[in-house]
């Protein structure tokens, strides 16, 4: 049976309005304030453009429709989502930013009815913010899940957990916390983890310093949190005892491939920059646009778009048919955020001086998108890992049992 790429006529319409909204909307915002969201207003200015993207009716359209949102599927939401991350802003205004568009997609997979309502509902609206608490510091977890430190012992009636998690995105003001802490086994051993929901202001959690990265555009920063006898009731365990990392997984793909959607749609803003001016620059008698060097990068670019598109479409198809999608996620990953820095890059060359100036966007573009080669796996794990599911499935057909 023929794979047919073109979308609904309703999604077609909801990329156009996205469009529409973020160039209209949003991109004149982040312009004014630089792409610093807290400069921006921060929590506010969210609430605001919130407010903005629902009257447009383009708000969170990965929610489910119960709580307002369009409850796109992976494939649906690859080119929504890169109409918005055009702008910086664009995923905070949409309500489709890391990581309360992760946490929304896991609530509404694995939190039981009572979960939904208390958490699910309130984040999917949009009424507040979440936080996704796995990375610690050396020596726990961070690449390599397996060294969770942090540990959640039984008591009376729940949990009792104690821990240090670092790089925590939108701690700083979010409703509530999710926990990733072990309950059985020691660091270093594979499974014995569970999940945990924890309202922010329960005794025992407490969010630390910001740490100042390169970007500038998720709201609540990434922050130190710790845990110091935090009690957690047992209906406040999301999914079962011991399977968090399981539970995760349900997260962990989808993300990372909404991860390349809004960064592509920021690599491309960056692109469509850099053309434009190589099409009116006059230099050495020609335009920009007809050297031969520009060219090369303005090509590069466009295969680097058009690659990554492909990747991404791929893993999202796999995802939708229920696979598991180990591979194509981590190869679309791997390859998007070098890509995507490639392309910006590119395009601050084409520009010149304007290009790593305050004048154009390229500058700020450059330090957000950096990053996505080390968030969600550095492209050297991801590598990793490919590479060892390839040799396995190579050991597996030749008889190997072991």
């Amino acid at each position: 049976m023929a794979i047919d790429l073109q979308h609904e006529p309703e999604t077609l319409s909801l990329i156009a309005h996205t469009t529409d909204f973020v160039r209209d909307y949003v991109l004149p915002i982040e312009d004014e304030f630089a792409g610093d969201i807290e400069a921006a207003g921060g929590d506010a200015r969210r609430v605001e453009m919130n407010q903005a993207a629902r009257a447009a009716g383009v708000f969170a359209p990965h929610a489910p429709t119960e709580f307002g949102g369009h409850e796109l599927n992976m494939c649906e939401r690859a080119p929504v989502f890169e109409a918005g991350g055009y702008s910086l802003f664009g995923p905070a205004a949409l309500h489709i930013a890391a990581p309360d568009e992760g946490n929304i997609h896991m609530l509404g997979e694995i939190a039981d009815e009572r979960q939904r309502e208390l958490f699910l509902g309130p984040l999917a609206r949009g009424d507040v913010r979440s936080a996704f608490a796995m990375t610690e510091p050396a020596p726990g977890a961070g690449a390599d899940p397996a060294a969770l430190t942090t540990r959640a012992d039984q008591v009376p009636g729940g949990w009792q957990i104690n821990g240090h998690k670092w790089f925590i995105t939108g701690a700083d003001g979010a409703a509530f916390f999710i926990i990733m802490a072990r309950t059985e086994g020691q660091p270093g051993d594979r499974g014995g983890a569970t999940m945990f929901l924890a309202p922010a202001e329960s005794p025992g959690l407490r969010v630390g310093r910001h740490i100042t990265t390169l970007d500038r555009s998720m709201i609540g920063g990434h922050c130190e949190v710790f845990f110091e006898d935090l009690f957690v009731p047992d209906e406040n365990v999301l999914g079962e005892v011991g399977q968090g990392y399981a539970g995760a997984q349900v997260r962990l793909g989808p993300a990372r491939m909404t991860h390349v959607m809004r960064w592509l749609g920021a690599a491309r803003r960056g692109h469509d920059i850099a053309v434009a001016h190589s099409a009116k620059r006059k230099a050495f008698g020609s335009r920009l646009g007809d050297l031969g060097m520009v060219q090369k990068m303005i090509a590069d670019n466009e295969i680097d778009i058009a690659a990554t598109r492909a990747l991404l479409m791929r893993a999202c198809w796999e995802l939708d048919n229920g696979g598991v999608a180990d591979d194509s996620t981590s190869i679309a990953k791997t390859y998007a955020a070098e890509a995507v820095g490639r392309i910006v890059d590119n395009s601050i060359q084409i520009c010149g001086g304007l290009g790593v100036s305050e004048d154009l966007p390229l500058a700020r573009l450059s330090r957000e998108v950096r990053p996505f080669r080390v968030y969600d796996g550095p492209s050297e794990v991801h590598r990793w890992a490919i590479a060892k599911r390839a040799v396995r499935r190579a050991r597996n057909a030749a008889g190997e049992t072991r």
